[in-house]
């Protein structure tokens, strides 16, 4: 599989369907690039042309404003406006509700118009108009999941049945999580957390969060955000459930379960 940059797609006086914006968690992060291998898979198997920024991406800046550095934030987006300006770029579409969020909602202010999609919302797009076609009785037919709401994607967003849309394709169980939807539990990592010593207090925030996904009895927790992925997945470890309970991305769940070729 190519996966093609915008520069080397300029360079051949093309211009691809979408941008897809890795992130730095899905460039770096060892568990979060299988996410961005298994959606790469996913929009090659469907024949959407797509390309990536490669090394002219840079953090969005994300968490420098949730951290209170502004100047940082502003210098990092207005770099990556002035690139993606140049590319001409129209629509993206990324797997970090971080990302979705700052360059959906932040970037505009700064001169970033764009289309900006998460790859759940995507996901079930493609789902829905059959250009993903899933296996009769897949890798997770009937098998229990819970759904972890991401805050920027849900609270923040307001995105809440595509991901559950594209679960429900998978023709598993959904078994929700007391606090769920606009009453979702934060992962812990959110607002810069993620880099930072974790507040005084009791409990941490994920391992709250892994008990109550747990406790629904589901074996499988799917996610929409890399900081998600690793909170849940450090929060099963912690509770010696590792074996019994995986941990996926929605995008990792569909490509084990579509039709390929």
């Amino acid at each position: 599989m190519k996966v093609y940059t915008m520069a080397e797609m300029a360079a051949e006086g093309r211009e691809p369907e979408i941008l897809f914006w890795v992130g730095c968690a899905g460039s770096f992060d060892a568990r979060a690039q299988k996410v961005t291998k298994a959606f790469c898979q996913i929009l090659d198997a469907v024949g959407m042309p797509f390309a990536i920024l490669g090394n002219e991406e840079m953090c969005t800046g994300d968490p420098a404003r949730r951290a209170g550095n502004e100047f940082v934030f502003q210098m990092l987006a207005l770099q990556n406006v002035q690139t993606l300006n140049g590319y001409n770029v129209k629509k993206i579409v990324t797997a970090c509700p971080h990302c979705f969020n700052t360059l959906k909602n932040e970037y505009p202010a700064l001169g970033g118009n764009y289309e900006v999609v998460h790859h759940s919302q995507l996901l079930q797009e493609l789902i829905n108009t059959g250009r993903i076609k899933m296996q009769e009785g897949g890798t997770f037919k009937g098998k229990k999941i819970t759904y972890h709401d991401s805050c920027y994607l849900g609270r923040v967003n307001g995105v809440y049945e595509a991901p559950r849309s594209v679960l429900a394709s998978l023709d598993a169980q959904l078994v929700e999580m007391k606090r769920c939807k606009t009453n979702g539990l934060c992962c812990g990592a959110g607002g810069a957390q993620m880099f930072k010593e974790d507040e005084p207090g009791e409990k941490r925030i994920n391992l709250e969060r892994a008990e109550e996904a747990l406790g629904t009895g589901a074996t499988v927790i799917a996610a929409n955000c890399p900081f998600c992925l690793t909170m849940m997945q450090d929060g099963v470890k912690a509770k010696d459930k590792q074996d019994d309970v995986m941990v996926y991305d929605l995008a990792e769940l569909i490509v084990d379960s579509m039709v390929k070729g």
